[in-house]
Formats: C-alpha cells, structure tokens, sequence
C-alpha cells in the first residue's frame, strides 16, 4: 500500500491533534483539580471529574502496569502492519486505525510516565453514571466503530457485489 503524501499529512494531522488535545486536556485537568474533585458542566448530565485508572476499561485489572504497556506496544506494532496492508479505498479503516492508534499512545504515554492514565470526562445519562473517560478513550472507541462500520458496509461502501 503507498500513500500519497497527501494522505500521509491528513493521518499524521490527525493523530498529533488527536493526541496533542488528549495530552493538553489531561495536563489541564491534571494540574488544576484534585484528585477526585468533579466541576459540574452540564447538570445532571456532564462534569470533569479528576481520576486516575490503573487498570484498563472500567478499571479492570488494575496493577498490571507492565502487562499494559507491553500489551499495548504489540497492539501499536499489530495496528501499523494492519494498516499498511489496507487499501486505498479502505478510507474509514485507515482513519478508525489513525484515531485507535492515537488513543492507544495517549493512554500509553501516561502509564509510561504516571503509572496511571488519567480521566475527566464524567457522563450520567438516564441515571447510568459511565466509567470516567479521556480523549483518548473516546479516539479508540470512534475508531474501532469506523472500522467495524467500514467491515459491515463494505459492500455498500465500495460497490462490491
């Protein structure tokens, strides 16, 4: 696969953005709020909420800190052989790859220098208060939607029958 130099500039635009603002966002809130102190943005609905994970989703497994990191440096390997295997057309895969692979360093970045990642993003809808998230967290789940919406779709997407 061979990306015209356009392309290369649109993906690493993206990834820098994307990790750029994951990075700033977590400094920001990091250096201005105490742990587990949350500021109310939307009433009932939205806050910053300081925390620190150090585990992975919802907090499972916490402790592994090595397991993690490794973990996700043979998924960061695994995702740049998969993309560079993905075709031209494969315009959504590519970005969902971009977009996990940038959320993937966010989050990696912090462990390697925090032994935690660190989360503000507190979201209550119809009661459900969800596990407190970060920019990062939001790029991989986009992502991997992009590429599971591209996997469905294909057909569809490209023309294929």
């Amino acid at each position: 696969m061979k990306l015209s130099k356009r392309d290369k500039i649109i993906y690493l635009i993206t990834m820098f953005v994307v990790l750029g603002g994951d990075q700033f966002t977590k400094h920001l809130i990091s250096s201005s709020m105490q742990l587990g102190q949350s500021h109310e943005i939307i009433d009932g609905l939205f806050y910053f909420t300081y925390a620190q994970n150090t585990g992975v989703a919802w907090g499972m497994f916490a402790g592994h800190l090595a397991l993690f990191i490794l973990v996700a440096l043979i998924a960061a390997v695994v995702m740049i052989i998969y993309f560079r295997k993905t075709k031209k057309e494969e315009v959504l895969t590519r970005f969902g790859l971009v977009l996990v692979f940038a959320g993937l360093l966010g989050n990696l970045i912090d462990r390697v220098f925090f032994g935690y990642v660190r989360d503000f993003i507190d979201v209550i809808i119809f009661n459900y208060n969800f596990p407190i998230f970060n920019i990062a967290d939001m790029a991989v789940v986009i992502g991997v939607a992009l590429i599971i919406i591209e996997i469905i779709f294909e057909e569809y997407i490209h023309g294929k029958n």
